[in-house]
């Protein structure tokens, strides 16, 4: 990969091989999320847990008001912006880059009002305005690929070859955001681990990172934190999952991903950075 920064709204985030990996800390602000819900609900859990993430050396917090677990309900507009807004506005000067985790046009214009530095849409800017929405912004912009949609989107997923596929979605709709004008260095992508996909197609996806990464020629965000294929591979139920999260986040890290979004940030932390003590890259 030839991009050695990743344009974030007020920040420049390196990116290069070599590097330690960016550790993305998860802030649900939902009371229904599948791993965390309700525990950081209040503006002040939020914040408390925001604060803890920076001393823990998080590097960039990633907010999210609407809950992806399969077969969750989708949120109204006005409720997804009384949780997400107060807390934008609140840590706006933390230091840190702040991402907001959504897929409507809306919400992204009023965050990006506030100066949230990326957007991270699970639904890959597909939906009607969302390419106009951000495109004269400065935010870094994170493209997902998902099938189906949060409610159906475990269902029997569906592919002929997953990793080939993925790829493919994540050219096209790259594609359409530079002929948009979005500068490439703002551009990062996610294959989207745990969404449309089964445990067969997240270990395929994960074996061929760094094949994303070559052809798209862009960074990579890796998020399998606490997801079911770690229950899958490792056995532990939810809560027993910081281990095997750990050592996924290092086998992204080793394909080359350069952004793990994770809940466990402390530990995470530590991890990458001995990983990248053994590699030689301090």
């Amino acid at each position: 990969m030839t991009q050695a920064f990743l344009k974030c709204g007020r920040f420049r985030l390196p990116v290069q091989p070599g590097r330690r990996p960016l550790v993305m800390g998860i802030l649900n602000v939902t009371p229904d999320s599948f791993s965390d819900g309700g525990r950081h609900h209040s503006l002040e859990l939020a914040l408390t847990h925001a604060e803890q993430m920076i001393a823990d050396g998080v590097d960039i917090i990633d907010i999210g008001g609407e809950s992806t677990r399969p077969g969750i309900a989708p949120l109204s507009l006005q409720e997804e912006l009384q949780r997400v807004m107060p807390v934008i506005y609140a840590l706006r000067d933390c230091g840190k880059p702040l991402s907001l985790d959504t897929y409507k046009p809306a919400v992204m214009r009023e965050a990006l009002v506030a100066e949230v530095d990326m957007i991270n849409d699970i639904n890959g800017f597909r939906a009607e305005g969302a390419i106009d929405a951000v495109k004269d912004s400065e935010a870094g912009l994170c493209v997902m690929h998902m099938q189906g949609q949060p409610q159906t989107m475990q269902q029997e997923p569906r592919y002929e070859d997953v990793v080939t596929e993925v790829e493919q979605f994540l050219q096209t709709q790259v594609g359409l955001m530079k002929a948009a004008g979005i500068g490439r260095e703002r551009i990062c992508i996610d294959p989207g681990f745990g969404f449309g996909k089964t445990v067969e197609h997240n270990l395929a996806l994960l074996r061929n990172t760094r094949r994303l990464i070559d052809t798209l020629d862009l960074p990579l965000l890796a998020g399998m934190s606490r997801k079911s294929m770690i229950g899958a591979v490792t056995g532990k139920p939810l809560e027993r999952r910081m281990a095997g999260s750990i050592g996924a986040a290092l086998a992204a890290a080793q394909q080359g991903a350069m952004i793990i979004r994770v809940h466990d940030v402390a530990e995470t932390v530590d991890a990458l950075a001995m990983w990248q003590a053994g590699r030689g890259d301090l």
